[in-house]
């Protein structure tokens, strides 16, 4: 999901007032496990992934910033680039 599409979509809930409901990690945990899916395993159960992801953001404040910022980290890089500037800061998100 491209930037300003994300800044547009949180922009919308927080006018409709559910911006409280963990939005941007949902958004960050979604990018992150599509992401994975579309570069190393197209098998991949990003709905699992997105899951966990989201459940372990709410629980745990620690992770929802590593969520954070292994998204900005994945965000317009293309899968190969990704790899190797991404693999510290996602590695405890996704495999």
């Amino acid at each position: 999901m491209n930037k300003h599409l994300k800044n547009l979509l949180v922009a919308a809930m927080a006018l409709t007032g559910m911006v409280g409901c963990g939005v941007d990690a949902a958004l960050d945990c979604n990018a992150i496990c599509d992401k994975y899916a579309s570069c190393y395993d197209s098998d991949y159960d990003t709905s699992a992934c997105e899951s966990r992801c989201r459940d372990n953001a709410a629980d745990d404040d620690d992770y929802e910033r590593k969520a954070d910022v292994c998204d900005a980290c994945l965000t317009d890089r293309a899968c190969t680039s990704a790899t190797f500037a991404c693999g510290t800061d996602c590695a405890s998100i996704v495999p």
